[in-house]
């Protein structure tokens, strides 16, 4: 019997009956439940959590115990919507002993569904080993932000024919390899459409066009709170930040005027109580 929790299952279902589905990554439990309360289908806790919550400029700082810690947060948050949990940098890359125990805490500790692995070539047994061990792995390919460093620079992929090519045959090998789902990102929209329609798991795209079967962004461009320029992918859908700002601010201003807190926003001692008190204090200045 279904405890109404969205699965893995029920993405796959939705590919097949063409319903479209979203995905918004997220990392704490506050933004968890206003996401689910809105009725998103898919979180992703990802390891944009380094430069989103920490300030870091790539998402290489971020580590597996605090990867974990977020997504149990999150968790809470949000029961019912399906729960992908991000392999962070070295998490998975070491051993593939390393992957499966890793990606085991995430299911264990912190009741993720789905875990998310950066992928290439040179993962799919990774992929393999972790989906052998009962768990559903969302393979991530094109843009890959944990090659950062050995990459310099991230561009966007499959833009040429052979590129193209290579990113089809990937995907095909996830999927062999035991790939639950894939995400897409930074990948041309003709080749996410091609890859989408021949895929037999869920295609989640990040900045991959709107042919895939689902969509991510993360909550913080949603909602107009990250600074600078956004990707090309993405697009601000309520700008909170002034707002917010302005709430902080009314705040910061009524306490340096002594409006807030009033007499209605504290605790008070019992009836008959402060007389008592006042003659303690009084007794002990003798």
């Amino acid at each position: 019997m279904s405890d109404g929790r969205i699965t893995i299952c029920d993405l796959l279902e939705y590919k097949r009956s063409g319903r479209r589905f979203a995905a918004v990554s997220c990392y704490d439990y506050t933004t968890a439940r206003l996401v689910a309360a809105a009725g998103v289908e898919m979180i992703l806790v990802g390891d944009s959590a380094a430069q989103t919550l920490l300030g870091y400029e790539s998402t290489l700082p971020v580590t597996m115990d605090f990867m974990a810690t977020l997504t149990e947060g999150v968790r809470r948050g949000a029961p019912k919507a399906c729960l992908v949990a991000d392999m962070p940098f070295l998490s998975y890359q070491t051993s593939i002993a390393d992957a499966v125990r890793n990606a085991g805490r995430f299911v264990q500790q912190a009741g993720a569904q789905v875990i998310k692995i950066e992928a290439t070539a040179a993962h799919l047994d990774v992929i393999k080993a972790v989906s052998d061990a009962d768990m559903a792995v969302m393979a991530h390919i094109g843009i890959r932000p944990q090659s950062i460093a050995k990459l310099g620079r991230l561009r966007a992929e499959g833009t040429t024919a052979e590129l193209a090519w290579e990113l089809v045959d990937l995907a095909r090998k996830m999927v062999q390899a035991g790939a639950s789902s894939l995400l897409l990102e930074g990948t041309a929209r003709e080749v996410s459409r091609i890859v989408t329609a021949e895929s037999p798991v869920p295609v989640v795209s990040c900045g991959s066009g709107p042919d895939c079967d689902g969509q991510i962004l993360i909550i913080n461009d949603i909602l107009g709170l990250t600074e600078g320029k956004l990707p090309k992918f993405s697009q601000v859908f309520g700008q909170l930040a002034e707002p917010i700002t302005a709430a902080i601010s009314t705040y910061a201003q009524q306490v340096r005027a002594g409006a807030f807190p009033d007499d209605a926003h504290c605790y008070h001692i019992r009836p008959g109580e402060l007389e008592k008190l006042d003659a303690i204090v009084k007794a002990t200045q003798r």
